[in-house]
Order: structure tokens, then C-alpha cells, then sequence
């Protein structure tokens, strides 16, 4: 794929960039090999105070920058300017946070005695270089939420970055350097997905993270593995919407089509498997498909719009072709199921797929096993709770889920089995600072955010002082 920006909604080159060559990118390897040198011993008040300032621009800048995402992938424009603000309040959160979040651990005295310590204590200190692969889909947001701990806790970045994103890639580089970030601290990388291998392996490079599809993160953790290297993997989801008859039915299928179409049903954390049991169905099923076939698709510049196209050609062919299976092996289209029709000549050559619910899903038919990234929703019937369990966790994904009951002992249930990173009970699944995210199965391992977020990157250190040394310490 080049790198460059291709406006979604019309399918219009706007931009294109330069891939860098070998030489450039062992410049940008020995700048960020020698900028951790330095930076690594920077206090946690100078950190806090760039990040702060990295939070401030972000804000003055939020405007522009939304619509920078909003013409290279295709969110809508608010949808945009909420990411800019939800990235400026995670760097404040760590920039607040942090120090204590990595401060040292001291074991009991009684704990450690038998060692023949005098005193020990946990110390956190930073790996290094560190890759960020990250995808189209928030492209602030994903950046940002490695990008913040990763700074505060002393370590550097190279954003490898969509090859479909380059302007907020660059905006990323270019807003930490502004904000005061030592030079090299954090660079962006605009090259493709085969030279990630190379940057992988090169021995200045500690350790990766990646967020995108399940194929990129084998690719990813292979090669990592081959070079023992720490990774931490966000890849694909399948999300289950479960509601059982205590739920507040309406309300359930409101915030169902926001945790459907949101970033325009783009999103790992989407919910995509509605599991309704079959005493509240009926009301379900009608009210969502209602409400679905309601939004408005459209020019996502405009502040009417609904759901705006999806990012690229590639991205709704693949949901029209797990679309069309369904329908072939008798799946029902309750709405949607198509292209829109109806669009204004201008927006004709853009990537548009109409919101739509399927119902009559089968194991047989792909969509079942495949994650939808795109405005399509199916669902279920249940016959109980043991049957939502079993249907929720029918998934090689595990991100998160949602589950809408009122009755404390099926939260419990739920709690205890259902194969996720996250249970969010009467809402939407969300990222949030302090809150760690991530998943089981083949929705990757490891955390961000929160303390085990910025933990991941960080060297694990025992310190032990012998009794005969240090009991005067």
C-alpha cells in the first residue's frame, strides 16, 4: 500500500509520501538509541511538565487535527474532535500519575530477612527503544495511549504508523517535539509494513507493541519471539451485546447502535454479536433495527452525519463479502445489507456500506467466526443464561463485552465466565486511563493503560542489600 492520503468519502489522492530509505531510517535507529541515553534519566517532573504541554497544543489544536483524521480515514468530524480530547486527557492522567504509578516497592523487612537482606525493594526502570505499530482506525488515540506512559516512564518511541494516516502520523512527531520533547524522543517512521521486520530485529530496538489485525500481530510477535524481544498485542474482536430480561430493554438497544456504528462500526471494541434472550427479543431486535436504519450515512465532514465511509476499498469489500456469505447461507437482512443508494454525486466514489442487522446466523457462515469491521450487526436469540455464555465465548477473540442485566448473581456469572479482557455491565465498553485494556485469545496479551500499562515496558528490577552492607542505609 503507498503511503499516502486517500480521502474515503470520494476516493480522492490528496497526498502522497515518500517511503524512507535504508540509510534514513538507521539515522532515525542511532537517534533514538542515543536520545534514551540521556532521556532515561530525566526526573518524572520534567516528563510530566513536556506532557503537559504535549496535552495543551493538542487542545488549541483539536479542530484541525480532527479534520485531518476525518479526511484520511473517515470518522465522522465530532467522532474526531472527541478523540483529540480523550488523547489530551490521557497524557494529563499520566503526566499526574505516573511517578507514583512506578514508585519503588519496599516487602516487608519480616518478608525478606531469610534472604539476608538488611532491605530490598522493587524498582521500575525503562527498556529503551520501543516500535509502535499502530493501525488507521483511531489514529491518535492508539498512539497516544502507548506514546503516553511509555514517555513518562523514561523510555523512547518510533511510530510506525497506517501507511493510510501520514499527515496525523507526522502531526504526532511534530507535536511532541514542539511540546519540548528532548530531539528523538519520539519519531514517526513513514515507512511500509515490510520494512517493520528489519526496525524489529535491529538490536537497538528493546521491544514493540502493536495494535491491527490478527495476522500483524503473529508477524509482529514472531519475530519478536525470534529475537526475544517483550511485546504487547491489541488485535481483533468479536464483541458480545448480551441482554437478559432484567435489562431496561430501550435503553439497551440506544446504546447498542452507538457500540455498533461508533468510528463507523470500525473499532476492536465495537459490540458486533447481539445476544438477546428470547424473553425480550422481539423488543430488542425491533427498537435496534429501528434505530439503526435511522442514522444517517453521509459526507463525514458534516456534522449531520451519522456514519461516515469506511477507511478503504479493501476494508467494505471485505464486510459486503461476509455480508453476502451470511444472506447466501440464509441469513436475513433486517436493514442495510448494501451500498447506499441514495448518496449525493459528490460522495458516489466513496466507501460506503449502509448500517445493517442480520439475523438467522449460523455457525457455518463466516461471519459467526469473523470479526465485522464495518456498520454490521447480528443477532441471536438465547434460550438463557447459560446459552449467552456459551454464545459469547463461541469467538477465537476475547477483547471485551457488554452485558445489560440487573440481577446481581447473573453478574457474577458473567464476571466468572464469560473469555474477555473486559465485562461492562448496562453500557458500552470504553477505553479510560485509568482502566486497563486488552484481551484474551486471539484478541492479543498484555495491557495498556492504567498501572499495567505503563508497567509493560518497563525492566522489573530487584534491589537487594546484603545485612553486612546495608543495614545502615
Amino acid at each position: 500500500m503507498p503511503i499516502a492520503t486517500v480521502n474515503p468519502a470520494n476516493g480522492e489522492t490528496l497526498k502522497t509520501f515518500d517511503e524512507l530509505d535504508a540509510g534514513q531510517i538507521e539515522q532515525r535507529l542511532a537517534a533514538a538509541h542515543a536520545a534514551f541515553r540521556a532521556y532515561r534519566t530525566t526526573g518524572f517532573a520534567e516528563r510530566a511538565r513536556l506532557l503537559d504541554r504535549a496535552a495543551e497544543l493538542l487542545d488549541q489544536e483539536r479542530d484541525d487535527i480532527a479534520r485531518t483524521m476525518t479526511i484520511e480515514m473517515g470518522k465522522p468530524l465530532a467522532a474526531a474532535r472527541a478523540e483529540a480530547a480523550k488523547c489530551a486527557k490521557a497524557m494529563r492522567w499520566y503526566a499526574r500519575n505516573a511517578e507514583e504509578l512506578l514508585a519503588d516497592e519496599h516487602p516487608a523487612q519480616a518478608e525478606v530477612a531469610d534472604s539476608g537482606a538488611s532491605r530490598a525493594r522493587v524498582h521500575y526502570r525503562p527498556l529503551g527503544v520501543v516500535l509502535a505499530v499502530m493501525p488507521w482506525n483511531f489514529p491518535l488515540w492508539q498512539v497516544v495511549r502507548f506514546a503516553a506512559p511509555a514517555l513518562m516512564a523514561g523510555n523512547v518511541g518510533l511510530l510506525k504508523h497506517a501507511s493510510n494516516v501520514p499527515q496525523t502520523a507526522l502531526y504526532l512527531g511534530d507535536l511532541f517535539r514542539r511540546a519540548g520533547f528532548p530531539e528523538a524522543v519520539f519519531q514517526t517512521l513513514l515507512v511500509s509494513s515490510r520494512a517493520v521486520e528489519g526496525i524489529l530485529r535491529d538490536p537497538r530496538v528493546a521491544a514493540a507493541t502493536l495494535t491491527g489485525s490478527e495476522p500483524a500481530g503473529r508477524a509482529v510477535a514472531a519475530v519478536a519471539g525470534d529475537e526475544v524481544k517483550k511485546t504487547v498485542l491489541e488485535l481483533g474482536g468479536s464483541d458480545p451485546f448480551v441482554v437478559m430480561p432484567s435489562a431496561d430493554v430501550a435503553q439497551a438497544a440506544e446504546v447498542a447502535v452507538t457500540a455498533r456504528v461508533q468510528n463507523n462500526g470500525q473499532s476492536c471494541i465495537a459490540a458486533k454479536r447481539f445476544l438477546v434472550h428470547a424473553d425480550v427479543h422481539e423488543e430488542f431486535t425491533r427498537a435496534f433495527t429501528a434505530r439503526m436504519a435511522a442514522l444517517t450515512v453521509g459526507d463525514p465532514l458534516s456534522e449531520s452525519t451519522d456514519v461516515g465511509p469506511l477507511a478503504t476499498e479493501q476494508g467494505r469489500a471485505d464486510v459486503e463479502a461476509l455480508v453476502e456469505d451470511a444472506l447466501g447461507g440464509g441469513a436475513t437482512a433486517l436493514c442495510g445489507g448494501q451500498r447506499p443508494q441514495e448518496l449525493p454525486q459528490a460522495l458516489a466514489r466513496g466507501w460506503f456500506y449502509e448500517p445493517t442487522v442480520l439475523s438467522g446466523i449460523t455457525p457455518e457462515m463466516r461471519i459467526h467466526r469473523e470479526e465485522a469491521f464495518g456498520p454490521v450487526a447480528t443477532v441471536y436469540r438465547v434460550r438463557d443464561l447459560d446459552h449467552a455464555v456459551e454464545l459469547a465465548n463461541d469467538t477465537p477473540f476475547g477483547l471485551s463485552s457488554n452485558v445489560w442485566t440487573r440481577d446481581e448473581a447473573e453478574q457474577e456469572r458473567f464476571v466468572r465466565d464469560i473469555e474477555a479482557g473486559g465485562v461492562f455491565f448496562n453500557g458500552m465498553t470504553a477505553s479510560h486511563p485509568a482502566l486497563p485494556f486488552g484481551g484474551v485469545k486471539r484478541s492479543g496479551y498484555g495491557r495498556e493503560l492504567s498501572g499495567h500499562g505503563i508497567r509493560e515496558f518497563c525492566n522489573v528490577t530487584t534491589v537487594w542489600y546484603a545485612a553486612e552492607f546495608g543495614s545502615g542505609s
